[in-house]
């Protein structure tokens, strides 16, 4: 059974980073591309970043230049690290395959706030 279990998340003044990270089981995703999504009460779920197997990255606009994913294939996990963070970043954050998520995970709340 796959499984993806988010973690990293919490409570950050604007400005602050928080790391990610997302370990995923029964399966080996090495070879897949991985995402980062994230999605906020009463809206849809959106990618904001992915990476390919080979380390190849895109990010959604409102992130780039201020996101960073990243994987380690050898520990099944990718990971996440969030810098400048803005109160628009709120949400919760999930990781998933790209372009055809698998079964979704708990998410791991951000919230950014002073």
């Amino acid at each position: 059974q796959v499984q993806f279990v988010e973690s990293g998340g919490g409570l950050v003044q604007p400005g602050g980073s928080l790391r990610l990270s997302c370990a995923a089981s029964g399966s080996s995703f090495s070879h897949v591309i991985m995402g980062w999504y994230r999605q906020v009460p009463g809206k849809q779920r959106e990618l904001v970043a992915r990476i390919s197997s080979r380390g190849d990255t895109n990010y959604a606009d409102s992130v780039k230049g201020r996101f960073t994913i990243s994987r380690d294939n050898a520990k099944n996990t990718v990971y996440l690290q969030m810098n400048s963070l803005k109160s628009g970043d709120t949400a919760v954050y999930y990781c998933n395959m790209s372009p055809f998520p698998l079964t979704w995970g708990q998410g791991t709340e951000v919230t950014v706030s002073s």
